[in-house]
């Protein structure tokens, strides 16, 4: 498989301070848990680390702070074959990280602390100018100022690129931005709240949280939802059931993962996300590229960590082939 066509991914860079223990602490409660890990992190940062590990021409743009978690960013997204010239390290400024709970049953929490990400302007942006010319897919997330965010699709958009955007975490979405995106990504909960109206709950509007993974109908209603918000070529994923690609009006398409025992479930929905973009970016239209990245993001769920878990391409496709 040829990877051809570059992905810029604009966005947020995190150091991850993961600690295991068997279950989640209730409020006011101290558990014991494993060493601490200081992992590479980061929604932006995974995604183009993903896209990179799989053979993907991949540029990130982002912040650091002039510490070594800063450092330690940098050399794991260079290591991965990402070009990391539009990462700027910023003096004085702590670079950001995740704080991650892992349980018994790899689940996660998460709380980040912005750092050097929430330095990130869109003067940046204009500063790099040069790296949409000739590129296919732009990667966006909300792990960054909202400015910055539109900043970089503007750009894109301008230039002919392919928009991705990843409403995660989520947040207030300008009408622009939806005008601005050619190929929406969220999960099933993001999706009800993104239809639903101003002062009104996902089931009021009729698309609760199970609508994606629901029957035909739920479906339907939640594809002609978004679709009043300017949404026409969307990926709903729905967990380890898989996702629903929405595409243009044409019937959707359930797309299932494949099976696997999560050891540690952070920085799946990153790894899906950055095989979407360099499928995309290679010529796959979008069931092809989720069908792809449905498998990155069950194989990234087998180990511990984020980046530290997706595969190469050779892994991918021995992984692939035992879950054949």
């Amino acid at each position: 498989m040829e990877a051809r066509g570059r992905v810029v991914v604009v966005g947020s860079l995190n150091a991850d301070l993961v600690v295991r223990t068997a279950r989640f602490p209730r409020a006011g409660e101290t558990l014991r848990g494993e060493d601490l890990r200081i992992l590479p992190g980061g929604k932006s940062a995974n995604q183009a680390v993903a896209a990179g590990r799989l053979g993907g021409d991949v540029a990130l743009v982002g912040a650091v702070g002039d510490d070594a978690n800063g450092q330690l960013l940098r050399g794991a997204v260079a290591d991965a074959g990402v070009d990391v010239a539009g990462v700027r390290v910023l003096e004085g400024s702590a670079t950001g990280t995740a704080v991650i709970t892992v349980d018994a049953a790899g689940e996660n929490t998460i709380v980040v602390s912005p750092g050097a990400n929430g330095r990130l302007s869109a003067a940046d942006v204009d500063a790099v100018h040069g790296a949409f010319a000739g590129a296919a897919v732009l990667g966006l997330c909300l792990e960054v100022d909202m400015e910055v965010v539109l900043a970089a699709a503007r750009r894109a958009h301008a230039a002919g690129t392919t928009v991705v955007t990843n409403l995660s975490p989520f947040g207030p979405v300008p009408e622009e931005l939806l005008a601005l995106t050619d190929v929406l990504l969220v999960n099933e909960h993001e999706a009800a709240q993104l239809v639903a109206p101003t002062g009104s709950t996902a089931a009021d509007a009729g698309a609760d949280d199970g609508a994606a993974d629901g029957g035909a109908e739920d479906v339907g209603r939640l594809a002609g939802l978004l679709a009043d918000r300017g949404v026409d070529r969307a990926v709903v994923t729905t967990g380890s059931a898989g996702c629903v690609v929405l595409d243009r009006g044409a019937e959707p398409v359930r797309v299932p993962s494949v099976r696997v025992d999560p050891v540690d479930t952070t920085g799946c929905g990153d790894a899906f996300t950055g095989a979407l973009a360099m499928r995309l970016a290679a010529g796959d239209d979008l069931v092809t590229a989720a069908r792809f990245a449905v498998v990155v993001g069950a194989f990234a769920a087998t180990r511990l960590g984020a980046q530290s878990s997706y595969p190469t391409i050779e892994e991918f496709d021995a992984f692939l082939a035992d879950h054949a």
